[in-house]
């Protein structure tokens, strides 16, 4: 028996003194109402009805019951209205995981744009490297690097991808040379930044593909350490344009092997989420207009920051 059905239909019943007409109004038979109230009795082990030919009446018993069912029944469709209204008001808090190479390049200003449009919504933004629990770190949306999510169960929407280049800063390559070649790697300090394992750093010069093994210097998860690492003359380091861009430009690091081509896979920008399905309007409205940031046809320059 559904106790909250019958509650309800027992309910209907007495308000309109009629088994007919609560019938009509809830859309059920006349006999599937009377059994409706009939097994509550049962249920409940007591009469809640008099019924005759013509009149139907509440018992003792019934006139209790009923101001327990009106109770109930009225703070359940409260609490409902205020849950209902709630998945539907632009307002609140969003909780965003982002990786840290799109947290100090584009976030920020997607946020910023966002929030002019809807003053109401604040942004709960956690940056890491590692891979993304959605649903134990209750985030809403999360931004992605990776290169593969290990959770299927998460909506994952590629956004765009940010191009590599190779890196060292003046004071580096002042002591240990400018490497003319690929293989010319192999003796120099190579800072990796980890995506899921161990990495090889690809260069092709338009026939071959030339392979090299990194992170002997430094392997670290977050990008933003190895950017760190260059600009302290560690070594030589493989990262994503817009996180070095401010760098190239002021002369703090310097590109190299720029006459190759990096084959090893442009790092993805992923938007990933739990599911399709309940989300809450502002969550919906937040995706749906990131989505639209990155196929724009004017590409949205300002937020979308790529080589």
């Amino acid at each position: 028996m559904n106790q909250l059905q019958a509650m309800r239909v027992f309910t209907r019943v007495v308000d309109l003194a009629s088994f007919g007409l609560a019938a009509k109004q809830l859309g059920m038979s006349a006999a599937a109402v009377t059994r409706s109230v009939s097994t509550l009795e049962a249920h409940l082990n007591m009469r809640l009805l008099n019924r005759t030919t013509r009149n139907v009446s509440l018992t003792e018993q019934g006139e209790d019951y009923v101001g327990i069912c009106r109770t109930i029944i009225d703070q359940l469709d409260d609490m409902e209205s205020s849950l209902v209204r709630s998945t539907r008001d632009m307002s609140g808090t969003l909780r965003i995981a982002a990786s840290t190479v799109f947290a100090n390049t584009g976030l920020t200003g997607l946020l910023a744009t966002y929030r002019n449009m809807h003053p109401q919504i604040g942004f709960d933004v956690t940056t890491c490297d590692t891979t993304i629990n959605m649903v134990e770190g209750g985030f809403d949306v999360g931004f992605s690097t990776q290169r593969s999510l290990s959770n299927s169960t998460l909506v994952c929407r590629k956004l765009t991808a940010f191009a590599e280049i190779a890196v060292a800063s003046p004071n580096y390559l002042a002591k240990c040379g400018s490497p003319a070649s690929v293989s010319a790697l192999n003796t120099h300090n190579l800072l990796s930044a980890a995506d899921g394992g161990a990495r090889m750093w690809e260069f092709s010069d338009g026939r071959d593909v030339q392979r090299v093994s990194a992170g002997g210097a430094l392997h670290a998860t977050s990008s933003e350490t190895i950017r760190a690492a260059a600009l302290a003359d560690m070594g030589i380091a493989l990262l994503p344009v817009p996180l070095v861009k401010d760098d190239l430009e002021a002369g703090r690091l310097l590109p190299i092997l720029g006459q190759y081509l990096i084959t090893s896979g442009a790092r993805p920008l992923s938007i990933v989420y739990a599911g399709r399905n309940f989300l809450s309007a502002k969550v919906r409205n937040f995706i749906d207009y990131t989505v639209s940031q990155y196929r724009a046809p004017e590409e949205a320059v300002m937020l979308r920051v790529v080589a």
